[in-house]
């Protein structure tokens, strides 16, 4: 089985996530259904059913990213990565028509095409893995095969790399 990455900003984004459910918003439902059970007759307490149900999709949110969090592995930024795409790379490409596309390869609990975060799973990723500036890679479509080359690669470093 393939291990299953994840940048070091998205592990701490997860983490925040945990933290905000558990410490904020679990609390603030809890009170609330406490509140709206002291009023009586739950059946028909729209409250009461709305926060109750509430609790239980932030406790499955958080059993799911706790349970999720054992499973990843952090892939932090290395020099040696640099010249090359790997996980984490920024990289821009472009067509023989001279589109081009910029994102960012991260794993699929970071995915995102608003940020423009792709799968390492992806078509695009998988072709690009290894490959320098000015290489040529071909990406299997369903219209058939597109080449791409790679225009540029860099890294989000840490502040202490």
């Amino acid at each position: 089985m393939r291990a299953k990455l994840i940048t070091r900003a998205g592990f701490e984004a997860l983490k925040a996530e945990m933290e905000q459910l558990w410490r904020f918003e679990r609390p603030e439902v809890t009170r609330k259904v406490t509140w709206a059970a002291s009023l009586g007759d739950r059946s028909e307490n729209a409250d009461y059913q709305y926060n109750k149900k509430r609790l239980r999709e932030i406790d499955r949110r958080f059993r799911y990213l706790e349970r999720r969090s054992r499973e990843l592995q952090v892939v932090d930024y290395s020099p040696e990565q640099e010249g090359r795409v790997f996980f984490g790379a920024w990289v821009e490409v472009e067509n023989e028509e001279g589109q081009t596309r910029h994102f960012r390869i991260v794993g699929y609990d970071e995915l995102d095409l608003d940020r423009r975060y792709i799968s390492i799973d992806s078509p695009m990723a998988r072709a690009l893995l290894k490959k320098q500036l000015d290489d040529e890679a071909v990406v299997v479509t369903p219209e058939g095969p597109a080449t791409w080359i790679v225009t540029d690669i860099h890294y989000e470093k840490p502040a202490d790399a």
